[in-house]
């Protein structure tokens, strides 16, 4: 029989089994059983016996595997779909409580989330979500022609919102390392962001902050630096954005001004698609055509319209009247 002569084979390389390893009775039962145990045993890499696993304690050996009855092959399969995580699931990075006290006002979907003005937001998520439906489009960029338009308030509520739809996981990432803002924003000093991960400081994952009660994730955009263009044209940038593409369903970049800085432009060349944000009654139509000659019409979303005197007119809520032409 090929088990007994494996087992002689095995006395000869003076490689003995223990009595309690014993595996006759269970050889015997199955045929098909019996070869795959002589195969094994042949093995010379074999080890006999129930080596534990630093993981969970639980047994590895190879011939238990083999002779699990049905209830083990249960509780092993159940271990494997608990191992199944998704990379949102394994992320384990620090939280902030939003204080609405500390947070700027025009954070509307923080501050005042049944406001008219949170409203704009959500139909401007609502026409985020269906244009994402159309088109594969997980990166958004945040631009505006000028500065002091509203770009880094709209992408924040943007993302706020986002963050709160239903199993719609979002990162917001201040890409604007010329004047970072976010984390001022809502209230809070951070240590590092963006431009330690470009510099080769930290790793991306550590650089994220969750936002609660949204659950919104943020990347700020750490200390200041002057070569940003430099450092987001080579494929550092890149390589952010697909990690962070594998963990999020959008990822909302706000962007320095487009007229000011070649930064934006290379944000959206690099991201699925772009929003620009304008102020009414101070971006100029020039400016604005000639800033459009220079962006991928393909990736254009929309525009959104800040302060417009034509949404609520009769509401001096903050005095900043927001509206949108999508």
């Amino acid at each position: 029989m090929k088990f007994l002569k494996a087992l002689q084979k095995i006395e000869v390389d003076q490689r003995p089994l223990s009595p309690a390893d014993d595996v006759t009775p269970q050889v015997e039962d199955n045929k098909q059983t019996r070869n795959s145990v002589g195969d094994l045993l042949t093995d010379r890499n074999l080890k006999i016996g129930t080596p534990k696993s630093e993981a969970d304690g639980q047994s590895t050996s190879v011939i238990d595997k083999i002779h699990a009855g049905p209830e083990s092959a249960n509780i092993v399969a159940t271990s494997l779909d608990r191992s199944e995580l998704t990379p949102f699931d394994e992320l384990r990075v620090p939280e902030f409580t939003v204080d609405t006290d500390r947070i700027n006002p025009h954070l509307v979907a923080i501050t005042q989330p049944q406001s008219a003005f949170s409203e704009e937001y959500r139909s401007l998520r609502t026409q985020v979500l269906h244009a994402s439906q159309k088109r594969r489009m997980q990166s958004i960029v945040i631009a505006s022609v000028g500065p002091g338009e509203g770009k880094s308030v709209t992408a924040l509520n943007l993302a706020w919102l986002l963050a709160q739809t239903d199993g719609v996981k979002t990162l917001l990432i201040d890409g604007d390392l010329r004047m970072p803002s976010l984390a001022d924003y809502l209230g809070f000093e951070a240590q590092q962001g963006l431009s330690h991960v470009l510099e080769g400081e930290i790793s991306f994952r550590d650089s994220i902050v969750r936002l609660q009660p949204a659950g919104l994730c943020l990347v700020p955009g750490g200390k200041v630096l002057s070569d940003v263009a430099e450092l987001i044209s080579g494929h550092k940038f890149i390589d952010i954005l697909h990690e962070a593409r594998e963990i999020f369903d959008y990822v909302i970049v706000d962007a320095p001004p487009l007229s000011v800085f070649t930064d934006a432009a290379i944000l959206i060349n690099d991201a699925d698609a772009a929003l620009l944000v304008m102020q009414a009654g101070q971006t100029s139509y020039k400016d604005i055509e000639r800033t459009l000659e220079t962006l991928p019409r393909e990736k254009m979303l929309g525009v959104v319209l800040n302060q417009s005197e034509d949404f609520l007119l009769g509401n001096s809520y903050y005095n900043y009247r927001y509206g949108k032409n999508y």
